[in-house]
């Protein structure tokens, strides 16, 4: 999306405000089956060590819930394609992502293929959390999906919540896995 265009910093910046303008909660809402989240997070962990295992989309499967494959089809810097499988009953979708990243501040993923799916799109963006403490970041993160089905989004309504969780968790406790125990307590902030 942005990769060549601009140099790094006015990447980072673009893409920042590009994020403001993203409002999911005015997306046209087709039947009511739109399904969005948006949660801001303070972490007890560099913006580097959380963008590197966003951005670790091959490793999703080893980590996080319901992921039970997660293979990379296509790489090129700061842009790559994976072939994913999620299932959680009574749902299984495979699908194949397009995932955009700028380093230590975005992943934005969107599904290309489901047949679950009408729309599903992921966006992390990562920036300096306390001032005086480097390993520290704020998360933002949105999820936005849409059923095909009215029957599957119905479904949804169900569990939408706890997976969400349990996907955002699975991030801070592969961090942890992978860097340590963090600085701090997570603080979800408002937005």
């Amino acid at each position: 999306m942005y990769r060549n265009i601009l140099p790094l910093e006015q990447r980072i910046l673009q893409c920042r405000h590009n994020y403001i303008k993203i409002n999911f909660k005015n997306m046209t809402q087709q039947s009511g089956k739109l399904k969005e989240y948006e949660g801001r997070k303070l972490v007890g962990f560099s913006m580097e060590q959380i963008y590197t295992v966003v951005a670790d989309v091959g490793n999703y499967k080893k980590f996080i819930p319901f992921c039970k494959k997660s293979d990379i089809i296509y790489r090129k810097e700061n842009f790559l394609k994976a072939n994913l499988i999620i299932g959680f009953p009574p749902l299984t979708e495979s699908y194949t992502s397009e995932v955009s990243m700028v380093p230590s501040c975005l992943v934005k993923a969107d599904c290309t293929d489901g047949i679950l799916f009408d729309h599903l799109k992921t966006l992390w963006i990562f920036n300096p959390g306390l001032k005086n403490n480097a390993n520290t970041c704020v998360i933002d993160f949105s999820l936005s999906f849409q059923f095909k089905s009215i029957i599957h989004s119905q479904l949804s309504n169900l569990f939408f919540n706890e997976i969400v969780r349990q996907m955002e968790n699975a991030f801070l406790q592969e961090a942890e896995k992978r860097y340590g125990k963090p600085c701090l307590k997570t603080v979800r902030l408002e937005r």
